[in-house]
């Protein structure tokens, strides 16, 4: 397939929004949304996906650290410097969506966030908005919370917000009455754990076919082990975070792909912002269908 790395327009965004991305490689062909011509000019181009689509967003140390453990919360803003393009990509990708999906993990580690668009990048609430409505989205993407246990800290403001938790029968059971009322109890499994299939079944029939996950890694584990992950959105940090005595994951949990079962990615865009990396992957048709099943207990 042919490749355009065609330089990105030189005009700049309005002062409100991070300086645009420079765009540096980006594969011929993609699909666009037409992004309003603010978010397209900070952006350094246009976005879209093929539909359905499941694409992940992270942020990740030059070492491969995604998280610096659980007594770091919301250690994501630290990996990154708390960069405002990062925070603008976060929202974008977010504004994009029909349901943004996390793990019961991510919820607690993070416990004053709130996955709307708005939240990591309030200066572009108007034009994230905007982009909504030319995609016919609902106002905020759906909070889609994945937990096999039930263990939730029900006080959390997201839930309080509302939310679909998708769990077992034995969550459901856990869950009963806790719950704020503006949540959604999704019941997919009478098992141990969750099937991300079954959970993803249930948002289609909801409409909801553009889904971003922004994890953590077990789930990403889960979708790569089902073969359901479609793309990855992976911004580089130039930070090293190193690794002793606490858990630091990488991207991937509970699931092992080298040697056996490898699953290759193709470079689709690449964007710099000073020494921050943005870079767009996409599986590779002939690896989507990972054999192997993750069953860990989010």
């Amino acid at each position: 397939m042919a490749k355009d790395s065609t330089a990105h327009p030189t005009s700049g965004p309005p002062t409100n929004l991070p300086e645009r991305l420079d765009l540096l490689y980006e594969e011929a062909g993609q699909p666009r949304f037409g992004l309003p011509p603010v978010l397209a000019t900070a952006y350094g181009g246009d976005l879209g996906f093929t539909l359905p689509c499941v694409y992940a967003n992270f942020v990740a140390s030059i070492d491969g650290v995604v998280a610096l453990g659980p007594e770091y919360p919301s250690s994501g803003s630290v990996i990154s410097g708390r960069k405002p393009a990062d925070r603008f990509v976060m929202g974008l990708l977010r504004a994009c969506a029909d349901a943004v999906l996390i793990g019961a993990g991510t919820l607690r580690a993070s416990p004053r966030h709130r996955w709307t668009p708005d939240h990591v990048c309030p200066q572009a609430a108007p034009d994230f908005a905007e982009l909504r409505r030319s995609l016919r989205r609902a106002t905020q993407p759906q909070l889609v919370v994945v937990t096999a246990s039930g263990d939730l800290p029900t006080e959390h403001p997201a839930l309080q917000s509302g939310a679909l938790v998708a769990t077992t029968l034995d969550g459901t059971r856990r869950l009963d009455g806790r719950l704020p009322p503006a949540c959604t109890v999704l019941t997919t499994s009478e098992g141990s754990t969750v099937r991300m299939i079954d959970i993803l079944a249930a948002l289609h029939t909801h409409g909801h076919t553009t889904v971003l996950t922004e994890g953590g890694p077990h789930l990403i584990g889960n979708l790569l082990g089902e073969g359901l992950l479609d793309e990855l959105f992976l911004t580089t940090s130039p930070a090293l975070a190193g690794r002793a005595d606490t858990s630091r994951p990488g991207l991937i949990a509970g699931l092992e792909l080298l040697p056996k079962q490898p699953a290759w990615m193709d470079l689709i865009s690449a964007r710099r912002r000073d020494s921050h990396l943005f870079l767009r992957y996409r599986l590779r048709l002939s690896d989507a269908g990972v054999s192997l099943r993750s069953t860990v207990a989010i």
